[in-house]
């Protein structure tokens, strides 16, 4: 079974930074391709960033520049640096197991092709 146990988030004010991490377990994070999605109350869960096949990192258009996406093989573990935070990043932040690399195609997320989610963490930014 995999697991991915997830943490960092809080609350911060706009313009504030927050560091999201996910360990895995049952599951090397360098075989395949690891992203986060996110999801604010009653919306959709949206695609943030991701790694592609060729471990180029892809990145939705509303945190381009500001986010960073990243990962420590040794450790087993995807980050998400997020910088010049907004009221609108505010949802439950979600890494994501994409084992074959199907959950970002041609600029946009495909949620449904996660193989497995972490729990979430919530970040919530104030005016």
């Amino acid at each position: 079974q995999i697991q991915l146990v997830e943490s960092g988030g809080g609350s911060v004010q706009s313009g504030g930074s927050l560091r999201l991490s996910c360990t895995a377990s049952g599951y090397t994070i360098s075989s395949g391709c690891m992203a986060w999605f996110r999801q604010a109350p009653k919306m959709r869960r949206e695609g943030v960033a991701s790694f592609d096949a060729k471990g180029i990192p892809n990145y939705a258009d509303s945190v381009k520049g500001r986010f960073t996406i990243s990962q420590d093989n040794p450790k087993n573990t995807l980050y998400l640096q997020m910088n010049s935070l907004r009221p609108e990043d505010t949802a439950m932040y979600y890494c994501a197991v994409d084992r074959y690399c199907l959950a970002y195609s041609g600029g946009w997320y495909y949620p449904q092709r996660v193989d497995v989610w972490g729990q979430g963490t919530q970040v919530t930014v104030s005016l």
